[in-house]
């Protein structure tokens, strides 16, 4: 067989691959967007934020401590009640507003009232930041209320409730953590830690 003459027939056979190769591409449909799945990209963390053993140990050290200032056993701020009639893809949006609440209501009051405070605070004002762009996707009716009996129940218990949130930062620290983080997130932000 004559060599020039494979050469053609293995050229054109390569041609028509290619050929139809481009054109099952271009013409196969691309996947349809998902518009029944709520997704927020922005409400994420990094897992490695938590995973810092430094960071977790004064967190959990600082709440030890302030738990022994707390003298009310009848109310939590941070816990499973924070979830109610809040889906799991709005939770770290929830955390977050809880985070600031904690900042800006708490812990910018007492800086220097217990020993690695100040870096917990630095921790968790990054966390914040790093989660600006978080927004929610449904209505925030629900979030708005927990919030508002939040700092309304924090008003009314005055230092004592200050104490009791410091003393609940590890709880704070475990429940961003569930809600944010990247794996939860390519799951609807579900946590499984309650």
């Amino acid at each position: 067989m004559d060599p020039w003459k494979n050469w053609i027939r293995y050229s054109l056979l390569w041609v028509f691959c290619c050929y139809y190769f481009l054109l099952l591409t271009v013409s196969s449909p691309l996947p349809l967007k998902q518009t029944g799945t709520l997704n927020n990209n922005s409400c994420s963390l990094s897992q490695h934020h938590f995973q810092r053993i430094t960071i977790k140990n004064l967190t959990y050290s600082v709440a030890k401590q302030a738990r022994l200032y707390d003298k009310d056993t009848d109310n939590r701020f941070v816990g499973q009640h924070l979830y109610t009639n809040i889906t799991r893809n709005e939770r770290c949006y929830l955390m977050k507003r809880v985070t600031d609440t904690v900042l800006t209501h708490v812990l910018y009051n007492l800086k220097n009232q217990y020993p690695s405070l100040q870096e917990v605070i630095y921790f968790l004002v990054y966390l914040n930041a790093e989660l600006r762009d978080c927004k929610p996707l449904e209505d925030k009716t629900y979030i708005e209320g927990h919030l508002k009996r939040m700092k309304d129940k924090l008003e009314e218990l005055g230092e004592n409730g200050m104490n009791k949130v410091v003393g609940e930062l590890d709880l704070l620290f475990d429940y961003l953590e569930n809600a944010c983080t990247s794996k939860k997130a390519s799951s609807g932000h579900q946590g499984n830690k309650n």
